[in-house]
């Protein structure tokens, strides 16, 4: 956190010293034009910085606790629907953060400065670091690249795609054809579109050879790879990755070797934004009470180790590590710290959250439901039944992954309206209203573009925090106070505790919630069956363990690494084995 902070800096402005403020907002229009290059640099700055925590909100979104994970479906091929990606759930930050943010902060940050004095020359110091942030790189590198590539092919091999007459057309990676839904939902597969790729003439292309290799190759992409992992008695891992997770990987990698071997300053930037894309994703501020005191503790420091300190700046001009965004144009420089993305995103990521929470609330329902009650009345037992309503969430809906879905069934011109992006159920739940995300997103804005101006009467260094931080935070609770929705900010949290299972309600006659009868009697009945069956299947392994006792030991593995195929493509070389030679 030494530079998590950092402040936006320049050099050499053009206005002349010992102005008052009215004079300095008059010489504003000369400035702008004799500094436009500056400005230039600043735009740059400011766009890639709200563009990093746009697409980091995004690619933070996960399922809501207002919504239920749908049950897992087998799919045509007999294998269960991966819905863990849904489903994830981020550690958050605790109101005790806020306090220990500020503190160890200025304690790196102290430390570092002090350690510059005393090597005098930071070289040194920055190979130490440049190979420390080098390695904790890799990992966010390798989720940027990774997701970017992923963005990448879904604009060439999009899931569907919109024909010229309105038509929408689906891929079917297995029957390697396209189809179409008829009105009576029945699938309809065209002959003439056998291409995996979209568009009325691209989907109609006669080169059988050459749109079989892109059938594989859209299906290696898209499936999912099992790696296993031993190392006894440490380590014995088995997870699922994607073809483009490795080649990420294997770019971050690249990226880093090539950063030490020329000290680009455009890999510096990357580096820095996969940090914050990283950053943003996982954390969470959990609440909106402990988001706004993190930010504001991060608020007084900054100002205090700007304006009254020369560790902040001197660290981060005397630092080449990417803890920093960097922009060079002509005789001009600028630089953004880390924190000033990543400390507002996290609260911008969790407003895009909180929309994501109140799009799937709205559309909870009251389902009746028959609850029987069995009692002992002279002897007999009555069973008795009272209709009660129970509150059903609705099924979650994952919008992510879905830019080439929306691009290529947007007709040219029509962008910007929602009703033409709603042509599936995944891009029909990614356009849930995001009030508080947009108006975080001004604040922010707003916040960035009083930085600059402040740089151009003063200057000097700004801490971007002090303007970020009121924006960003004044602007979402600001909104939420006009729109009477300050108790669901006040409540909503990301801990868990809000995702509950479907509850029973005793309601007014108006049909609101006065009471709460009881859980799910559905769970009941299942949690109890389950601790049957693990009882049995305790005694079972009790005595398959006297059996294998008796019985030669097996051996043990003490290192293994595989990767495996996925069963499509097992099954696909099967097929074609089996197939007689002629």
């Amino acid at each position: 956190m030494a530079n998590a902070t950092s402040p936006v800096a320049a050099e050499g402005l053009g206005f002349t010293g010992n102005l008052t403020l009215a004079e300095s907002i008059s010489q504003w229009p000369a400035a702008i034009w004799s500094n436009r290059d500056f400005l230039l640099l600043e735009v740059r700055i400011v766009g890639t910085a709200m563009a990093c925590i746009y697409v980091s909100s995004q690619a933070a979104l996960r399922r809501p606790p207002s919504a239920r994970l749908p049950k897992k479906k087998k799919g045509k091929h007999g294998k269960k629907s991966d819905e863990s990606s849904e489903d994830e759930y981020v550690q958050g930050l605790l109101l005790s953060d806020a306090i220990m943010f500020p503190i160890l902060a200025g304690m790196v940050l102290v430390g570092l400065y002090y350690l510059i004095k005393w090597l005098e020359d930071p070289a040194i110091l920055n190979k130490i670091l440049g190979v420390y942030f080098s390695v904790m790189s890799l990992a966010s590198m390798g989720k940027l690249f990774s997701d970017g590539l992923q963005l990448l092919f879904s604009m060439v091999f999009p899931e569907v795609w919109r024909a010229h007459d309105g038509s929408l057309f689906y891929f079917d990676n297995h029957k390697r054809s396209q189809y179409r839904i008829s009105e009576s939902g029945e699938h309809v597969y065209e002959a003439a579109v056998q291409s995996p790729l979209p568009g009325d003439y691209l989907s109609r292309m006669k080169q059988p050879g050459l749109s079989a290799s892109l059938w594989v190759f859209r299906l290696i992409m898209q499936e999912q790879w099992k790696v296993n992992f031993t190392f006894l008695p440490f380590v014995e891992e088995s997870f699922h990755v994607k073809f483009l997770d490795i080649f990420g990987v294997v770019l971050a990698v690249l990226a880093n070797i090539f950063y030490h071997t020329t000290k680009s300053v455009m890999l510096s930037n990357i580096m820095g934004y996969a940090f914050s894309y990283a950053g943003i994703i996982m954390m969470s501020p959990t609440t909106f009470t402990t988001g706004s005191c993190v930010l504001f503790g991060l608020f007084f420091y900054d100002i205090y180790m700007v304006f009254y300190t020369p560790y902040m700046v001197t660290v981060a001009t005397k630092l080449d590590v990417p803890i920093k965004l960097v922009f060079e144009g002509g005789k001009k420089a600028s630089m953004l710290g880390l924190g000033d993305i990543v400390v507002p995103g996290m609260f911008v990521g969790l407003c895009l959250r909180f929309d994501h929470f109140l799009y799937y609330h709205r559309q909870k329902k009251q389902v009746p439901i028959d609850l029987k009650t069995t009692e002992e009345n002279s002897g007999q037992l009555v069973t008795s039944t009272q209709t009660q309503p129970m509150v059903v969430r609705p099924d979650y809906v994952n919008p992510k992954s879905q830019w080439g879905n929306w691009f290529w069934t947007t007709r040219l011109g029509a962008f910007l309206s929602q009703n033409t992006n709603a042509t599936t159920p995944e891009l029909k739940a990614g356009n849930f209203p995001k009030t508080y995300f947009n108006a975080a997103m001004i604040g922010y804005l707003l916040g960035m573009m009083v930085t600059l101006m402040m740089l151009l009467v003063f200057k000097h260094a700004q801490p971007a925090l002090l303007y970020l931080v009121p924006g960003v935070v004044f602007a979402v609770w600001i909104v939420g106070l006009f729109r009477g929705e300050l108790h669901e900010m006040w409540i909503y949290t990301e801990d868990g505790s809000l995702d509950k299972e479907d509850v029973v309600v005793e309601v007014d006659g108006d049909g609101n919630v006065i009471n709460k009868v009881e859980d799910n009697p559905k769970k009941k009945d299942v949690d109890t069956k389950a601790i049957e069956k693990t009882g049995s299947d305790k005694k079972a392994e009790e005595k398959d363990i006297s059996v294998v006792e008796d019985e030669d030991p097996t051996p043990t593995t003490v290192f293994a690494f595989t990767i495996e195929a996925p069963a499509s493509l097992s099954r696909r070389k099967t097929r074609r084995a089996s197939q007689p030679t002629e």
